[in-house]
This record gives C-alpha cells, sequence and structure tokens, in this order.
C-alpha cells in the first residue's frame, strides 16, 4: 500500500506541467473498457448506455467489485451509482481519494436531496453552485461545487446524453485540493468510454 501513497503523492505533486505531459502520453491511446471492468453488466441491468471511466486517480482502478469498489447500487428507478474510495490512515501523511460515477436513466433534471442544515423533510438540488463548464468530445459538462448526499464536499461535473443525466465527483481531501480535484475530473472525463446495453 504504501508505494501507491507514494505513486499518488507524486501525481498530485506533478498536478502542474508534469501531469498534463502524463495527460499528453495518455491520450494517444485509445480508451477501453474491458467487459471484466463491469460496465457492459451495468448498462444492461439498467438497460441505457453508460458511461466507463478509463482514467481514475492512483491508486483506483476502474474495475468494479475490486478492492477500491464494491458493486454498482441501483435503484428501482434505474438510477446508479458506482463509488470507488481509498485512503490512507497515517494521520502524518494523510491520503484519500474518493470518486462517485453515477447516472440518472431517462431524466435530465437535478435530483433532490434532503436538507441537512434544516429540520424536518425540507429538500433542495443535490447538485448546486454551478461554476462553468468542460467539453469532453461532443459532450459539455456542468461544474458544480456545491454537493448534497454521497458527493457531498466533492467537485461534481454533470452532463446529459441521449435524455439521460450522467456525473463523475471527487472528494476534495488531503493531498487534493479545489485546483487538483479539477484537473483530475478533467482528465476522468476525457478518458470515459460509452458502453451500450
Amino acid at each position: 500500500m504504501r508505494k501507491w501513497l507514494v505513486s499518488g503523492l507524486a501525481l498530485v505533486a506533478l498536478a502542474g506541467g508534469g501531469y498534463a505531459a502524463q495527460a499528453r502520453l495518455t491520450s494517444a491511446s485509445v480508451p477501453r473498457c474491458p467487459a471484466s471492468w463491469g460496465y457492459e453488466a451495468l448498462a444492461k441491468r439498467v438497460g441505457v448506455a453508460v458511461f466507463c471511466p478509463t482514467w481514475l486517480p492512483q491508486p483506483l482502478t476502474s474495475q468494479v467489485r475490486s478492492e477500491y469498489s464494491t458493486q454498482p447500487y441501483v435503484n428501482g428507478d434505474g438510477s446508479y451509482l458506482v463509488s470507488y474510495l481509498w485512503f490512507e490512515k497515517d494521520p502524518t501523511t494523510p491520503y484519500e481519494v474518493h470518486v462517485n460515477v453515477r447516472g440518472f436513466p431517462g431524466r435530465t433534471r437535478i435530483p433532490a436531496c434532503q436538507d441537512t442544515m434544516t429540520e424536518g423533510e425540507q429538500t433542495v438540488p443535490c447538485f448546486s453552485d454551478p461554476a462553468g463548464t468542460v467539453r469532453f468530445g461532443k459532450l459539455t459538462a456542468t461544474v458544480y461545487t456545491a454537493n448534497q448526499g454521497i458527493d457531498t464536499w466533492h467537485v461534481l461535473y454533470a452532463w446529459h446524453y441521449k435524455g439521460s443525466l450522467y456525473t463523475v465527483s471527487q472528494h476534495v481531501a488531503p493531498p487534493f485540493t479545489d485546483v487538483t480535484v479539477r484537473r483530475s475530473l478533467t482528465h476522468i472525463l476525457r478518458g470515459l468510454v460509452l458502453v451500450n446495453p
């Protein structure tokens, strides 16, 4: 595990020019999403296309049901969550990386979450405080910086594809900052592969 910590910290330290250089080196190859990663099975289960992340920050890997991810959570309405998590318990070198990949088949509206800041049954948009957009291919993702529920304390990118809403988010936690999380999310976005059912 220690080698992953060193590699992850090195990645964050290179978040400037080194990070961009790494992105250029990997962008020449065509991203693939092998069936063994579980996204083909997820697409068949929810009945719509899903977006498979071919790049995640170290030490995460994209395979579901792995050391870093449980099986996808699928609700009765077909919305799904694939959550990836790893953290270093050493308090002297805190390191946490948490990425959520979500889809809301047949819906384009932002879902509602319970408002934890007030008493009662009040709800608020799960994603709010838009802060610009990021383009990838023919799609445009909106950046949200105030998020609720499973995406609390995350920066989140959301986009629409064929009548469905999709998101990817990452927790802003040491050693990641808001700036390096956005770079990470942009890298994830550019490596997404569409997987049809």
